[in-house]
């Protein structure tokens, strides 16, 4: 074959490219190309745009994204501008020219994200035990501590629960103070237990389950107990300073102390909590919030409720003999079927 004018591309056989007529010699075998190049060229620049077919969702980001921020991990090692910086061979391509990767998609995308802008975002509904495990496999090694890091503080934030409560029951003797100050109780059942004496102060009990338990003389302040029920618990001495119980559900419940030792509630947030048919004798509750509370049929002698913001609070059929209401917000408060007269002298500010 007589060649006057090279064809676009001539290749030997062992794929070295012919750019002078004059090198081949008369028994070399040629390849010819029909105008693609079957073989890519060193020289020729890599696409900076890249599409990912993680476990069938695409993602599309850019060359140095991948390669910048970890440059030793393997989507670094796989996609790296210098085809010589090769360490791993990118993956196989599907029909639509994407790399796939066998890899949860719910995982990657934080990691993804991580390498676009260096910080870790994920939703609120992905597990970062999943994204750890992912950072571990492409190797993205800054990423790890910080993860790792919320592991240990979503272990030790798991609200505890009436088995944990009884075995610390169990190794403390009755005489000693039980500590469970700021501790996480949130949802815990633990209805019917005799808790007596137990320091709860900035616990979060929110929507524990205490009917008919005993909770004389624990100290509740600044504790959430919001949306408990605590119906029929005893709550004789109690002290609740300020505490959160919004919401909860409080009928029946005892907090008159026979020996005269008195409740404190001052500062508590009762909003929307019912009370109905509780012995409230005595009780301080002064400056707290009962707005739209029903204390319906409470027994609230000699109860104080200086300061205290009533408005819209039921206490129809309550007994309010020698209650202190001075100063207290009583706007739309109902007193129908009143046991006893509330005397003007009780309310004035």
């Amino acid at each position: 074959m007589r060649l006057n004018v090279l064809p676009k591309r001539i290749y030997l056989k062992d794929g070295t490219e012919v750019t002078d007529i004059s090198y081949i010699r008369h028994n070399d075998e040629l390849y010819i190309s029909a105008g693609e190049d079957f073989i890519k060229p060193k020289s020729m620049k890599l696409s900076e745009w890249i599409t990912l077919n993680v476990g069938g969702k695409y993602f599309t980001t850019s060359r140095s994204t991948l390669t910048s921020k970890e440059p030793t991990s393997m989507l670094a090692r796989m996609f790296a501008n210098n085809e010589d910086d090769y360490l791993f061979i990118p993956s196989n391509m599907d029909s639509k020219g994407a790399y796939l990767i066998d890899r949860s998609p719910t995982y990657f995308e934080p990691i993804l994200n991580y390498l676009r802008s260096g910080h870790l975002i994920y939703d609120s509904n992905v597990n970062p035990e999943g994204i750890l495990q992912e950072a571990k496999f492409f190797g993205i090694d800054s990423i790890i501590p910080q993860l790792e890091n919320l592991r240990v503080q979503k272990k030790t934030d798991v609200p505890l629960t009436r088995r944990d409560v009884i075995d610390a029951l169990i190794k403390t003797s009755y005489t000693a103070e039980l500590r469970f100050q700021g501790v996480n109780l949130a949802g815990a059942d633990l209805s019917k237990l005799d808790l007596r004496n137990i320091n709860f102060k900035y616990a979060n009990m929110q929507g524990c389950k205490l009917t008919g338990t005993n909770l004389s003389w624990c100290c509740f302040e600044r504790a959430d107990l919001s949306y408990t029920n605590i119906d029929g618990a005893q709550l004789l001495g109690v002290k609740g300073l300020c505490a959160n119980m919004e919401g909860a559900s409080m009928k029946n419940c005892n907090f008159k102390d026979p020996g005269g030792i008195r409740s404190n509630m001052e500062g508590v947030n009762l909003k929307f909590a019912n009370l109905e048919g509780s012995d409230m004798g005595g009780v301080n509750l002064r400056v707290a919030t009962l707005k739209n509370a029903n204390l319906q049929n409470c027994d609230l002698r000699a109860a104080v409720l200086a300061g205290a913001d009533l408005e819209k609070c039921d206490l129809s059929g309550s007994d309010l003999h020698e209650a202190n209401l001075r100063g207290a917000n009583l706007k739309d408060a109902a007193f129908e079927l009143m046991l006893t007269p509330l005397h003007m002298s009780q309310a004035i500010r």
